[in-house]
């Protein structure tokens, strides 16, 4: 069970963001983003070395406010071959030194990620210890278990995960908000993440996390 330690960051999160995000091919504000924490949730590391939060942030430097997921994988040292998905370092009030990554790009992350669309982990609360987040949705993945090795792409779209076989969970990057009802998947998916966060003008909005697509299994 993953601890959440309240206590102090030196960059914070949204301070590393505000730098990071407009290098990436699917932000589509402004070079000064204007972020605000918004939602998201946490999942468990089995071995308790990596700290996993997919963090949703919104921005309103652009014409209208966008809210965007970043998963992010926390370490206590560098992750080797990883130098370019490194968000940023900052200093942990308990921990020490932390290296943050786009998740994505973190093996642990993706396993855990995959463990969720397969029913086979939980969401967890984003602040509080041992508590589930009751506002994420899962429909699990069917058809056996997805392979591991993944390719990630990131695209103006998003950030695709696509095994050998032809398998792809898609991450929405830019999140797109359902006007009325529960998220509905696209034809073809067989799997999905779906959940809320706080819009600029205080009200909930809910919408896709991430998408499976069928092809090949492992």
């Amino acid at each position: 069970m993953a601890v959440i330690h309240h206590t102090t960051l030196k960059p914070t999160k949204l301070e590393l963001l505000t730098a990071w995000l407009p290098s990436r091919p699917w932000y589509c504000g402004t070079e000064e983003p204007e972020l605000a924490k918004a939602g998201g949730f946490r999942l468990d590391d089995p071995q308790g070395e990596v700290g996993i939060e997919f963090m949703v942030v919104t921005d309103a430097s652009g014409p209208r406010p966008v809210a965007y997921l970043v998963p992010l994988a926390y370490r206590g040292a560098p992750l080797e071959g990883a130098e370019h998905a490194l968000v940023g370092t900052m200093e942990h009030g308990v921990l020490g030194q932390r290296w943050a990554y786009d998740g994505c790009h973190d093996p642990v992350l993706v396993a855990r990620l995959t463990a969720l669309v397969e029913g086979r982990a939980q969401a967890q609360d984003q602040n509080v210890s041992d508590t589930p987040a009751e506002e994420v949705v899962v429909s699990p993945a069917v058809g056996g278990p997805l392979a591991t090795d993944f390719t990630v792409t990131d695209d103006r779209e998003g950030t695709a995960l696509t095994t050998p076989q032809g398998t792809v969970l898609r991450l929405h990057r830019a999140l797109r908000p359902v006007a009325d009802g529960p998220f509905v998947p696209p034809q073809g998916a067989i799997g999905h993440v779906a959940g809320s966060w706080k819009a600029p003008d205080g009200t909930r909005a809910q919408g896709a996390f991430a998408v499976l697509n069928g092809g090949g299994r492992a």
